[in-house]
C-alpha cells in the first residue's frame, strides 16, 4: 500500500509541475506576444508621424511657391498640380495617423496643420504668407512634440 501511495504521490507532483510548467510558458508566449505587437505599433506609429510631418512640410513648400508664381503672374498650371498631389499626400498621411492613434490632441493637430497652408492661397501679400508658414509651423511643431510624447 505504501508503494502505491508514493507512486499516486509522484504522479500528481509530475503532473502539477507539468501543468504549472506548461502554464508558465503560455502566460510567457502572451506576453512576448503582447510586447511584440506593441513595439510593431511603436514603429508604425512612428513612421507614420514622420510621414505625415514630411508631407505637411511639403506641402507647405509647394502652396508658397505656387503663392509667388502667381505673384509674378507665371504659368501655374504645372506648380498647381504639384501642390495637388502634394496635398493629397498629405491627406493620406493623415488618415495614416488617425488609424494609428486614439490621441485627440494629436488628431485635431493632424487636422489643424492644413488650415494654416490652404490661408497661403489668400494672403494679400509676402507678410501675411510668412505669417500662415510661421502658424503652420506652429502647428507641426506641436503634433511632432506630442507624437513624441506618445511614444515615449
Amino acid at each position: 500500500m505504501n508503494g502505491v501511495l508514493t507512486s499516486v504521490i509522484a504522479v500528481c507532483g509530475t503532473l502539477a509541475g507539468s501543468t504549472l510548467t506548461y502554464l508558465f510558458a503560455r502566460l510567457t508566449a502572451r506576453r512576448a506576444e503582447k510586447a511584440a505587437r506593441d513595439e510593431r505599433l511603436r514603429q508604425e506609429r512612428i513612421t507614420a508621424y514622420a510621414a505625415f510631418a514630411g508631407a505637411i512640410t511639403t506641402l507647405r513648400q509647394k502652396v508658397i511657391a505656387l503663392w509667388f508664381l502667381k505673384q509674378r503672374g507665371a504659368d501655374t498650371q504645372s506648380a498647381h498640380a504639384e501642390a495637388d498631389r502634394c496635398g493629397a499626400a498629405a491627406d493620406h498621411a493623415r488618415f495614416e495617423v488617425r488609424l494609428l492613434t486614439e490621441d485627440p490632441e494629436l488628431r485635431r493637430l493632424a487636422d489643424a496643420a492644413f488650415g494654416p497652408i490652404a490661408a497661403i492661397g489668400d494672403a494679400a501679400d509676402h507678410a501675411e504668407v510668412r505669417a500662415h508658414e510661421h502658424r503652420s509651423q506652429e502647428i507641426l511643431t506641436a503634433f511632432v512634440q506630442a507624437a513624441g510624447r506618445q511614444l515615449r
